[in-house]
């Protein structure tokens, strides 16, 4: 296989077959995995850890376990910054990064690039497409997956990904590394005790997402009896098998939206931006929101309140097919 470029961005890899034998160790039982923020976090998350998530900080962000990652003091952590927002930058905020794959990140450059600059954190580029591809070769349990996206681009450079000669057509192909996380974090609309997960809507690769990482921790909007899940098994989008915690965190991604449910708090997601524009700023809403509070639960009774709540659930414009009916 002939090389014909090389990106010099710094990759997160395991070889398929150890990833493969790492699944083979899960457990497959119908065993009940409910606990709180708290317990996932301390039980499942590392420093040291390659974490993704699916969706954003603004929208379906799985926020009360970012929260709790940072509330916990996790270190070193490499994050997946695939369609992010805010998250990437949030957790850098806290200290709990140091290393980031950017695909997109639509806000938080001041911060980003101080803390680069400062050689606080170091960043890979890539593109949305690329990681999604990356996870989709995670889940898939081959070691790459060939593209045209990267070509041509500066992008490219600044990745960890490689193009080669297509040996069918001679034309140069972008190859993309697997990606396997070592934890993946996603907000569900539904979950039973076991970790069957229901989400609904619009998304992006959560499937993808919790098939690639070795460890998947699902907050959920309400857990649902596992007869439910029987009774309507296509709408599982994650499988119990692939999970290894659920937490009931209703008002999970606030102060996101969760489609079908609540709108996001405008307000809170200008106070949101602010932060990711100065590092004083960033610390003193993690103050009020992350450190002055012990969890979720904690955050909506001290610091958003019953009536802003039912404001918010009443703000959400789309119903039809998000309340999980036939």
């Amino acid at each position: 296989m002939q090389i014909l470029q090389s990106g010099r961005g710094a990759i997160y890899y395991q070889a398929p077959d150890d990833v493969r034998a790492q699944r083979a160790s899960k457990a497959r039982g119908l065993t009940p995995k409910l606990m709180t923020e708290r317990e996932a976090v301390s039980q499942y998350v590392a420093d040291g850890d390659y974490i993704g998530c699916d969706l954003t900080y603004f929208i379906r962000g799985p926020n009360a376990l970012i929260h709790e990652i940072i509330r916990q003091g996790r270190k070193h952590l490499w994050f997946c910054a695939k369609y992010s927002y805010a998250e990437a930058v949030i957790l850098l905020g806290g200290g709990c990064v140091d290393r980031i794959d950017a695909g997109f990140v639509a806000a938080g450059e001041r911060v980003l690039t101080e803390a680069m600059q400062a050689g606080t954190v170091s960043l890979t580029e890539w593109t949305n497409d690329s990681l999604t591809l990356r996870l989709l070769a995670g889940a898939m349990g081959v070691p790459f997956l060939p593209t045209r996206t990267l070509l041509g681009t500066d992008t490219l450079s600044y990745s960890g990904a490689k193009v080669i000669e297509d040996p069918f057509s001679g034309k140069p192909i972008c190859l993309v590394p697997a990606l396997n996380p070592d934890v993946g974090l996603i907000h569900a609309h539904q979950a039973d005790v076991y970790g069957n997960a229901r989400i609904f809507g619009a998304s992006t690769a959560p499937l993808e997402q919790a098939m690639a990482a070795k460890k998947v921790l699902v907050q959920a909007e309400e857990i649902i009896d596992p007869e439910e899940i029987r009774r309507h098994p296509s709408k599982t989008t994650i499988p119990y098998y692939l999970v290894d915690a659920v937490v009931h965190v209703p008002f999970g991604a606030y102060p996101g939206t969760c489609p079908g449910r609540y709108a996001a708090d405008m307000p809170r997601i200008g106070e949101v931006l602010r932060a990711l524009d100065s590092a004083d700023e960033m610390q003193r809403y993690l103050e009020t929101y992350v450190y002055r509070v012990a969890s979720s639960a904690d955050l909506l009774e001290q610091r958003v309140g019953v009536k802003r709540l039912l404001e918010l659930k009443a703000e959400e414009r789309y119903r039809e097919g998000y309340d999980g009916s036939p």
